[in-house]
């Protein structure tokens, strides 16, 4: 099992370009950020873990510029998405964006993606709520079509587009592993069968209990079970718990950490290298 790092970057924490050296350094395998447009102020959706909205999330990086920044500085490093949240981004951009970073990765591009919890947010970018997942869906799919057909088109309620080219195509083919992020439900199951590689939930009790299912998914699809990415993000840095991980089967377990400057970073993460041993 790998373990990688998400933080919110943001212009007061620790920059991605320093940051991905640090995790190099370290010996962590990987790089994650999160994705977050913008913060309406009427924030009439509740934070879903209570209490006020961190301040992070008002400040963080652009995903893509970041993760850009971070493979330059540490090119052997995985980058990754953790998530994006698919239902606000244009179609061509994404996969382009995506593409390109797989490239500029030699390869290393993980794409977490995501339908979104925040109904202000999602709604400033013209997408209904109740209908993201449904977005996102076709967004996927249209990306898919992008990433693998030299003459991509297609025909959806919510995507639409005729006869195109996009280049640069991801040098991981037919593209990067994607992973959708998400609590264990038969919908979320049929949307990974269908258009995604893996599962990216929170918690090792969560996979354990949602597996079957997941793979039942698959199974109904046509496809192999065998062939489940399984990720894991955790805040968690428990010997034990990191160790339930990898007994279970995930590839990369995403450690996410509070954003904070250099000296307490480096100490933070000088704590935690000691968890690459576990799973070497």
């Amino acid at each position: 099992m790998h373990i990688a790092v998400m933080m919110f970057s943001t212009d007061q924490t620790v920059a991605p370009a320093p940051l991905a050296r640090m995790l190099a350094d370290r010996g962590f395998e990987g790089m994650f950020l999160p994705d977050h447009s913008h913060i309406p102020a009427s924030r009439r959706t509740p934070y879903p873990r209570g209490g006020d909205l961190p301040p992070e999330y008002y400040r963080t990086h652009d995903m893509f510029v970041g993760l850009a920044a971070a493979t330059t500085a540490a090119p052997g490093l995985t980058i990754g998405t953790g998530v994006a949240v698919v239902p606000q981004h244009d179609p061509f951009y994404l996969a382009k964006a995506v593409a390109s970073l797989d490239q500029l990765s030699g390869g290393r591009m993980v794409f977490g993606i995501g339908f979104g919890w925040n109904s202000d947010e999602i709604t400033d970018h013209g997408v209904p709520f109740t209908q993201r997942r449904e977005v996102t869906r076709e967004k996927m799919l249209a990306v898919r079509s992008l990433w693998t057909e030299e003459l991509a088109s297609f025909a959806g309620e919510h995507v639409q587009f005729g006869p195109t080219y996009m280049w640069p195509k991801p040098l991981q083919q037919p593209g990067p592993p994607v992973v959708v992020g998400g609590a264990a439900g038969p919908k979320l199951f049929r949307h990974i069968a269908e258009y995604a590689d893996g599962w990216a939930p929170i918690g090792p009790r969560t996979i354990r209990d949602g597996l079957p299912d997941l793979q039942r998914a698959f199974e109904a699809a046509g496809r192999d079970p065998k062939t489940i990415v399984l990720h894991a993000f955790d805040p968690r840095t428990e010997p034990s718990v990191v160790e339930y991980y990898a007994s279970l089967g995930v590839e990369r377990l995403v450690i996410n950490i509070q954003p904070l400057g250099p000296d307490h970073l480096e100490r933070r993460l000088d704590e935690m290298a000691g968890l690459n041993a576990l799973v070497a």
